[in-house]
């Protein structure tokens, strides 16, 4: 089995089963695994380059799910103070998806902006958080 394959699986594996920390030690400010570190989709078409301006690394983004999408099942729309900014990619969302789904608590965050860049996948990086 390829390495990615196995990659992929494990990740799934922690977000669909992994079980919340002790009371003491979520006290001392739990456990963050980091799921994913993707370029954001589609930027070209939704609010990112009208708000890249107020945007910082560090800010909080929004996963909204959309299991209704004419595209994609497993669709996950990514939001700033509620913009749409545009969605984890198709080729990465599954497994955000399925934790998403179960009502894991997962967090993201922009983590690269580069604004200027020609290609839009370039112009905004965020990363995904479980939060145990």
């Amino acid at each position: 089995m390829p390495l990615r394959r196995m990659t992929e699986i494990l990740v799934l594996s922690l977000l669909l089963y992994a079980n919340p920390l002790a009371g003491e030690e979520r006290a001392m400010g739990g456990i963050r695994l980091l799921v994913q570190s993707s370029p954001l989709a589609g930027s070209q078409f939704h609010a990112l380059a009208h708000l890249h301006g107020d945007m910082r690394v560090g800010d909080a983004l929004t996963l909204v799910r959309e299991p209704d999408n004419p595209y994609d099942a497993k669709a996950i729309r990514v939001e700033w103070r509620g913009q749409k900014l545009g969605y984890v990619p198709r080729r990465e969302n599954r497994a955000v998806a399925a934790a998403l789904d179960r009502g894991r608590n997962l967090r993201a965050r922009v983590s690269r902006l580069h604004p200027e860049a020609e290609d839009p996948w370039l112009r905004l990086e965020f990363e995904v958080w479980l939060e145990l």
